[in-house]
């Protein structure tokens, strides 16, 4: 029987319909995917079934929602979870300061009687830390993971925070229905293939689950059916074994979505050296650099790659300063100041985060602005003087955005629009007009596809090789994919335990690859 049906589902924002009579079922014990590009409604959706205040402060929405053979009209988070609906979010919803224990237990905290409970009531109860901390074990067993569950979340790699975030889900005993939001998009290829063989456990003891991701190929391997959405609207429901991933695409995106990386006769890969890495550490949690020792030609797309934890996203994040480095970083034979952002942007840098929310955006600023601001504050860009004084030139900033937007696809009512509500994917888009407004020679770019749907992918992937070839910009890429740095790197470093394993063309083969990412020598190494 349908344990989930949602009939008709109609969402309005001001006068943007962003669902439009969306209906879909799950089964008990269903493993249902939701696919579509970002903005097609998937996040409202689920918005919707989860109860988040947003869609009760913009007028709530239309249709019916039947779950476990009741009318579920869900005003809150606590009601579905109530009801037997757990949902991790694409974006995490973890105390940092907390331990991944507290994390686990929130809300939820089991407690035992004491002297003045008894006299005064349960109120007074003392946490029951050892039998909390045997639960978090527990789920995080489920997971296969092996770490000290009294550890504070802050400073944990954000593959770790998945699973933690995953574990307080599987810790609550009356769930029915799980929804994923992205629950792979920060881990890496391994560590994704070990969460699917989870959630096929999860779904044999009986828990549905409603499983949204832009991997198509792990929609495929691990879902019973799916839903396709574009635009707000269903554009399919149907069996996973009766549909490829070529068509589950196209479907999605209406359009070609084969990357292609075009080879220009004319290019020129020039063995002089934009950038060199000299005994480089940088102190960043979970990724934290070694003696790390690495040149990077002018003109070419290179690629970082490695497993989680070993150190591949502290470089970028160190030659901006971000976190405490020290060693030698020369940038156009010149050596760069070291624990300095400013200096680093200064020196024709520019730098694109993993962490778009917290690093990369002002959640609370326009479009136009997100994209303006780095050049208005480096390079006194879009200023115009109107006698002694310096103002914004806000025409300036508006057209300049309309054009990003434009060319990279930004979905968004209006520039004027805050990026904290857009979808995942075109924040992301943002963070990319940034940079590319700086104009750099050298642009840093860190899990740039990461939660992004594949029609985006493939813009952000095509962007980059266009600068790389028409602007002759060098691209350094960091990526938990490697079949995403295999498409359009020249070469790609493997780093292991915070240090360059080796180099390898991208056609090497799979073995080479593996060998270099679990710390094994290779007998050659292209360099």
């Amino acid at each position: 029987m349908d344990l989930l049906q949602m009939k008709e589902i109609t969402k309005v924002y001001s006068d943007n319909k962003v669902l439009d009579k969306v209906s879909l079922s799950i089964k008990e014990g269903e493993i249902h995917g939701l696919v579509g590009e970002n903005g097609a409604g998937k996040s409202t959706l689920m918005n919707i079934l989860f109860g988040m205040p947003v869609i009760h402060s913009t007028g709530g929405f239309e249709g019916e929602i039947i779950f476990n053979g009741k009318k579920l009209i869900p005003k809150s988070p606590e009601e579905a979870m109530e009801m037997g609906i757990g949902m991790v979010h694409q974006e995490f919803m973890l105390i940092p300061g907390f331990t991944i224990v507290e994390n686990i237990k929130l809300n939820r905290e089991r407690t035992k009687p004491n002297l003045l409970s008894k006299i005064f009531g349960p109120k007074l109860e003392k946490l029951d830390k050892e039998a909390m901390a045997k639960d978090a074990k527990v789920a995080l067993k489920k997971l296969n993971m092996s770490i000290d569950e009294y550890l504070p979340v802050a400073g944990l790699p954000v593959g770790y925070m998945q699973f933690i975030e995953i574990a307080r889900e599987i810790d609550k005993k009356q769930v029915k229905l799980l929804i994923l939001d992205e629950p792979t998009a920060v881990l890496t290829e391994s560590e994704a293939e070990q969460f699917l063989d989870i959630i096929r456990r999860l779904s044999d003891l009986g828990i549905s689950i409603l499983f949204i991701s832009h991997r198509l190929d792990e929609i495929k391997k691990v879902t019973d059916s799916i839903t396709i959405l574009r635009d707000g609207e269903v554009v399919k429901t149907i069996k996973t074994d009766e549909i490829t991933i070529v068509d589950i695409a196209r479907l999605m995106v209406g359009r070609s979505i084969e990357i292609e990386k075009k080879d220009d006769e004319n290019r020129v890969v020039s063995d002089d050296h934009i950038l060199e890495l000299k005994n480089l550490k940088v102190n960043m949690p979970g990724e934290r650099i070694k003696n790390l020792n690495l040149n990077v030609k002018k003109g070419e797309i290179l690629g970082l790659g490695g497993l989680a934890g070993q150190g591949k996203l502290g470089i970028a994040n160190g030659i901006m300063g971000l976190y405490e480095t020290s060693g030698t970083i020369i940038k156009d034979k010149k050596e760069l100041e070291l624990n300095n952002p400013r200096k680093s942007l200064n020196s024709s840098i520019a730098f694109l985060s993993e962490d778009r929310r917290d690093v990369g955006l002002l959640l609370d600023d326009s479009i136009e602005f997100n994209i303006a601001y780095s050049s208005l504050e480096l390079h006194n860009q879009f200023i115009k003087k109107i006698g002694p004084l310096n103002l914004m030139d806000r025409n300036a900033i508006r057209e300049h955005a309309l054009k990003m937007v434009e060319e990279l696809d930004i979905r968004c009512r209006d520039t004027a629009q805050h990026t904290r509500y857009l979808s995942g994917g075109n924040q992301q888009k943002v963070c990319i007009a940034r940079a590319l407004t700086l104009e750099p020679d050298l642009l840093l770019v860190s899990e740039p596809t990461r939660g992004i749907d594949i029609g985006a992918k493939k813009l952000v992937l095509d962007t980059l090789v266009q600068l790389n070839r028409e602007n002759n910009m060098t691209i350094i890429i960091t990526s938990s994919e490697l079949g995403e740095l295999r498409q359009i790197a020249d070469r790609i470093a493997i780093i292991y335990d915070g240090q360059v394993k080796g180099i390898l063309p991208p056609d090497a083969s799979d073995e080479e690859f593996g060998l270099l990412m679990a710390g094994e020598d290779l007998d050659k190494v292209v360099n």
